[in-house]
């Protein structure tokens, strides 16, 4: 198998390989590891980690203590109201969509729920203008961004978005099943 450190790096730290990914090498990666997935499976599951395919993009997972699952549900929250913010923005927020922070301020400049929502998403007392500047920052930092063109500061979402969109429904679903079980 070929390239296991490069994707071990990149998966180790939370990141993400995707399959529309602006980068050549992360799609190539991509690929290997589609190509070869059982394979892929196999060894990494014999040094503690799990990959896992989802729609587009790879990761990795691994047994977790409460503690540590205490942490991660807490983050997920924090995901899930970003998420949030970016469908009230655009509802087609989604792999494949390119846009601008300057495009986020001037529709949260027009939208008063929009306005409380991008409030809200980082508490401090931060201006609207830095909480979407942080928040772009922190879809970069995940992987479910990435620079398309650095001149327009136009930024594309990556097939790594669908780890959340996938993470909600799943939530959405269970809810509802929980409804129904109780009537």
């Amino acid at each position: 198998m070929i390239k296991t450190r490069e994707i071990f790096e990149i998966l180790s730290r939370g990141g993400f390989i995707c399959q529309d990914s602006a980068r050549a090498e992360n799609r190539r990666l991509f690929d290997y590891i589609e190509e070869h997935f059982e394979e892929y499976k196999a060894y990494y599951d014999g040094i503690g980690f799990v990959l896992e395919q989802g729609n587009g993009y790879f990761h990795f997972t691994r047994e977790e203590s409460r503690a540590e699952l205490t942490r991660r549900l807490t983050t997920l929250g924090v995901w899930i109201d970003r998420l949030d913010f970016l469908k009230t923005f655009y509802g087609g927020f989604t792999a494949g969509c390119r846009f601008t922070p300057s495009a986020i301020m001037e529709a949260t400049a027009a939208d008063v729920e929009l306005k409380e929502k991008a409030r809200r998403l980082y508490e401090g007392g931060r201006s609207v203008k830095a909480a979407v500047d942080q928040l772009v920052e922190d879809l970069l930092k995940a992987g479910f961004i990435e620079l398309e063109n650095e001149f327009e500061q136009r930024y594309r979402v990556t097939s790594a978005f669908h780890f959340l969109e996938d993470l909600v429904e799943m939530l959405t679903i269970t809810e509802e099943e929980e409804n129904e079980t109780v009537k």
